[in-house]
């Protein structure tokens, strides 16, 4: 039985490329409307504080500690992500239209997929070794 490795090392270079340059462009744009907003703390309700704790803080800290801890950090953004939803869409009944934040978090689902592959690549190449 002959096993073929299979050689991602430029996709997958491509992929950890676009998870870091997005989530750059993505934290970099959310500080900027949360600045030109000037957020006023005293002004904010606990329903939408439970709403900033999953977005943006949840998803930011999710990015930020994938660049070193990618299953770690995608796992924090993407459930900060469907917290979101879940929470503060579906339990407060608030309506959150449109796609903005998948769009704002897709830079996790890259380094979701990244650190998938890279397992995956690692293990296919230890089985190749061993056979």
């Amino acid at each position: 039985m002959k096993t073929s490795k299979i050689d991602l090392g430029l996709p997958l270079a491509v992929v950890e490329m676009l998870a870091r340059l997005g989530s750059i462009a993505s934290i970099g744009l959310l500080v900027m409307l949360f600045r030109n907003e000037l957020l006023h703390p005293t002004e904010i309700s606990r329903m939408e504080w439970v709403g900033l704790l999953f977005f943006p803080i949840g998803v930011v800290t999710g990015m930020v500690v994938a660049w070193w801890k990618e299953g770690i950090g995608s796992t924090i953004t993407v459930a900060s992500l469907l917290g979101l939803y879940v929470v503060y869409g579906y339990l407060f009944r608030n309506h959150l239209g449109g796609w903005v934040f998948i769009v704002f978090a897709s830079p996790g689902f890259l380094f979701l997929l990244h650190w998938l592959l890279h397992d995956f690549d690692r293990n296919n190449a230890q089985r190749v070794l061993i056979n």
